[in-house]
């Protein structure tokens, strides 16, 4: 495990450095991140290199112990670059240029400005690349510029030629008919821009994934052609940010990292967490922390700092969802550009700031339990299955305004961290053996290898949750010409009869059985959409129906439960989008008929549980307070040694404010 952060040796005077690098060590740190911006300092004029002083740092870093992680500077291109070679700007949507003096502002799919990426990084990699001291690599820092010039749109246009090979094939699957759309020469397509045809739309956007990914690999090219088979190559993702799929760009990286900043206001752990395993399920592996905020960040509505001891109880919370390590952003505040007053663990004045001695605590602990956590990761049986293209699908035609493909998400995934059951977010094309429970939450456009995959799934024994607007599209963002859940229609012994954005809630009326509270009516609401469900089988079971509401819903069913097969499979087909009393109990019969116990269920209090399992089955568990009060927890069969105490624990426990306790 690593605790570290992002400095800057460029800006400061070397007579400096050494004062950083000391302090670093006296946090516990032991990894640092240097070089992504640096590229005007390391080829201040085309074609002279000077990699004298990042040598320097490195040496420097490498005495006291700290290991490296090199950034490559492609995201800040110096003045020279710009100016002499206008085509690297990216255009917007509008048609204006870029300037020089942010970043991000180049076209990640100009000629030009892959060459002089493709020569920097591999300059780069001649000088480090066979130098141990430097553990790994950083493409580029934060993707998300999308460029719409006529070099973007040229290129686009030969995309679509390989994608689609005729213009028949094309104008048939988006439907270009409507409107008199139709294309007769590849170079009449345009870029999207607002509104437009929806197989238009999701082409672009996967051309966009495309474009960067054929950025990310000429310089991941480049350092594989000369680095240590030990260096890995990653790059710092931006959460739940969906410019482009992270699933396809993820596929040529050794893991992924990402960038962790609350902004305005708290951590919910119930909430963020999400985020981590989304990190995690890009690779199936466990991921870095790249950046996060010592206390607080300079570009929110209101730049809160965070409580005491909050940032510590978020480390651990990123440690419990698999994350190796935390490095925070940045190390010292730089005395001019965009981000000086953003938070750091050094002022601008050379001190230490109060912020660090909460990380110096951190330190002390990582250092504690780096042994024993090392190899081990979050092991889970209930997966979500998320898709760029159906987020894409929604965000072009979300059809009730406030329907939002991250907050369906969320209405499934935060009682379940109430409930201290962990998830893993995967893409749809995943391998889905074991699992118990896995989750659609608006898979809206559906493709036939992971129908054929939640078909294994369930008829070996799974139970698959579809929610609503699931199974509607095509992979072009075409209607499918049957009605949902598409060709999960069989399977779930149910389907879509309509579906019904609302103006006000519909009532939900749930029946009980004996298994949950005795023929009790519980009632409930779907707020912003509803579908009508309509059983296809004698087998299917409705679990709930619409009460009077406008009149197309009264009395059809809501949500549906059909057994499949001979190893005990289920569907639930979900047509309501609950309030938040009558999510819970369905997903108590949800984890009820998936055959998971919840056993710790203070996460409604405020305290996280969560385990990571190595190999050899070795578990360590971690007890995290997430609030400023004093928490109490009954350990049951958790007892055992506390490695930051050094204390056998048992029985009922308390936990300081923003406490932690890591057991084995």
């Amino acid at each position: 495990m690593h605790l570290g952060a992002a400095w800057y040796p460029e800006h400061w005077n070397e007579e400096r450095w050494e004062t950083d690098v000391r302090l670093m060590k006296e946090a516990g740190m032991t990894v640092c991140r240097i070089g992504e911006f640096a590229w005007s300092t390391m080829e201040p004029y085309e074609g002279g290199y000077h990699f004298e002083w990042l040598e320097k740092a490195v040496t420097l870093l490498n005495r006291y112990g700290l290991e490296v992680v090199l950034g490559t500077p492609t995201a800040a291109p110096p003045a020279w670059l710009t100016h002499r070679y206008r085509d690297t700007l990216a255009v917007d949507e509008h048609g204006r240029t870029a300037v020089h003096g942010n970043r991000c502002h180049t076209a990640a799919n100009s000629q030009t400005y892959l060459k002089f990426c493709r020569k920097i990084t591999g300059e780069m990699a001649k000088r480090f690349g066979k130098d141990a001291r430097v553990i790994g690599w950083q493409i580029d820092n934060e993707y998300n510029r999308v460029d719409y010039s006529e070099n973007s749109r040229r290129q686009f246009q030969h995309w679509l030629k390989d994608q689609y090979t005729s213009l028949d094939a094309l104008n048939s699957h988006w439907s270009t008919a409507y409107w008199s759309q139709t294309y007769s020469n590849w170079d009449e397509i345009p870029l999207p821009v607002g509104a437009h045809n929806p197989g238009l739309m999701l082409a672009f956007k996967r051309f966009v994934t495309h474009t960067w990914r054929e950025f990310q690999k000429v310089q991941i090219d480049e350092i594989r052609h000369h680095s240590l088979p030990s260096q890995w190559i990653t790059h710092n993702f931006m959460g739940w940010f969906d410019a482009f799929d992270h699933y396809e760009l993820t596929a040529d990286l050794d893991f992924a990292t990402w960038d962790w900043y609350v902004g305005t206001g708290h951590h919910d752990f119930t909430k963020t967490g999400a985020a981590h395993d989304l990190t995690r399920g890009f690779k199936r592996k466990n991921f870095w922390i790249m950046e996060t905020q010592p206390g607080w960040v300079n570009w929110s509505g209101v730049n809160n700092t965070l409580n005491k001891g909050e940032a510590s109880a978020m480390a651990w919370h990123a440690v419990a969802h698999g994350a190796d390590a935390i490095l925070y952003w940045q190390w010292r505040s730089a005395q001019g550009g965009q981000e000086q007053l953003h938070g750091s663990l050094i002022g601008a004045d050379g001190n230490p700031r109060p912020f660090y001695e909460e990380v110096k605590v951190l330190g002390e602990n990582f250092a504690k339990v780096s042994e024993v956590i090392a190899n081990t990761e979050p092991k889970n049986e209930i997966a979500f299955l998320y898709s760029y293209d159906a987020r894409w699908s929604i965000n072009g035609q979300k059809h009730h305004k406030d329907f939002n493909s991250i907050d369906h998400l969320m209405r499934y995934y935060s009682p379940l961290a109430e409930r201290n059951i962990s998830v893993d977010i995967l893409s749809p094309l995943a391998n889905l053996s074991g699992y118990k429970i896995v989750v659609l939450p608006a898979l809206v456009i559906l493709p036939d290898v992971t129908v054929e995959n939640l078909t294994r799934f369930v008829e070996s024994g799974g139970t698959l949750v579809i929610t609503v607007r699931t199974g509607m599209k095509d992979t072009h963002n075409s209607l499918f010409d049957t009605l949902q859940p598409g060709k999960l229609r069989e399977l779930a012994g149910a389907e879509v009869e309509e579906y019904y954005a609302l103006l006000d809630p519909a009532p939900v009326h749930f029946r009980g059985n004996e298994q949950s509270i005795e023929e009790k009516i519980i009632e409930g609401k779907s707020e912003m959409w509803a579908e009508a469900l309509r059983p296809l089988s004698d087998s299917t079971q409705v679990l709930a129906h619409f009460g009077e509401s406008n009149g197309w819903l009264d009395g059809k069913p809501a949500i549906t439960l059909n057994p499949v097969g001979e190893n005990g499979g289920k569907v639930l087909m979900i047509g309501a989008v609950l309030d938040s009393k009558a999510q819970s109990f369905l997903i108590e019969r949800i984890l009820r008929e998936g055959g998971i116990e919840p056993i710790y269920t203070e996460g409604k209090t405020g305290v996280e549980v969560a385990k990571r399992v190595g190999k050899d089955g070795k578990t360590v568990t971690l007890v995290i307070n997430h609030t400023r009060e004093e928490r109490s927890l009954d350990l049951k069969e958790l007892a055992g040694q506390d490695l930051l105490s050094g204390k056998s624990l048992s029985g009922v426990i308390s936990l300081l404010p923003y406490g932690v306790r890591v057991l084995i």
